[in-house]
């Protein structure tokens, strides 16, 4: 009974203190009640609110330090882009989602970076797009293309100024590896070859679009890229 009992203790004093931090009465840098009061405020035990503690911190939303005062006690803190990437990257790679439905929602993810890229992408993020497309050409191996075809879709969302896009744009990417790499390795030599050049053909027109800064047109290149490079595996695989 005690066992089943904790984590529902735990639980409540997370959505406590998310509750808070989603309404803004909890901000970066403000301190969570001393784990005495807030245990009797919660009507859970002190174990309970230290276990919700860690788990916060291992997520990065909370850090705790000790001392007297002001210098002590636990902190809500702002997320790393790190700790923020690896809840998505994990939560896709767990939550089982259909490739479908992952699909729809890069194509929209990526509409949406390409547009704001193209809008106001700066003359230094277009130089790290073109080495990106650089990387892509000069890929000896199917790992090597997709670390760069990853750094090249993640450097358009930077492009972009949306550090959440980014963001999302890693998790999603790090998420299907697995299956994307297994239908990469189902290729033959001459079949990789062929595939890895139209890739990069329109990776080009995606940079193309991007520096004349044409937004529309890089939308519809961008989710033509991403539609049809899936499908092209599938067909590969079958």
């Amino acid at each position: 009974m005690g066992d089943a009992a904790a984590p529902k203790a735990y639980e409540v004093v997370v959505g406590w203190i998310e509750e808070r931090i989603l309404a803004g009465t909890l901000a970066v840098g403000d301190s969570l009640p001393a784990e005495r009061d807030l245990a009797t405020q919660l009507g859970v035990s002190r174990s309970a609110v230290r276990e919700a503690v860690r788990t916060l911190q291992a997520q990065g939303v909370l850090q705790s330090s000790v001392g007297a005062g002001a210098a002590g006690g636990t902190r809500v803190t702002a997320m790393s882009s790190g700790a923020l990437t690896r809840l998505l990257r994990v939560h896709v790679a767990l939550a089982h989602f259909p490739l479908e439905d992952v699909l729809e929602v890069r194509v929209a993810l990526e509409r949406l970076s390409v547009r704001l890229a193209a809008e106001g992408a700066s003359a230094e993020q277009l130089e790290g797009l073109r080495g990106r497309l650089a990387d892509l050409r000069s890929a000896r191996t199917r790992t090597e293309f997709n670390d760069a075809d990853t750094a090249f879709h993640v450097a358009v969302a930077e492009a972009a100024g949306n550090r959440l896009a980014a963001e999302t744009t890693i998790a999603i990417r790090e998420s299907v590896r697995g299956p994307l790499m297994d239908r990469f390795a189902s290729l033959d030599e001459a079949a990789w070859a062929k595939l890895s050049q139209e890739l990069n053909a329109e990776h080009q027109a995606i940079l193309d679009a991007i520096e004349a800064g044409d937004a529309a047109a890089g939308e519809v290149v961008m989710e033509e890229h991403v539609r049809t490079a899936w499908s092209r595996l599938e067909v590969a695989e079958q």
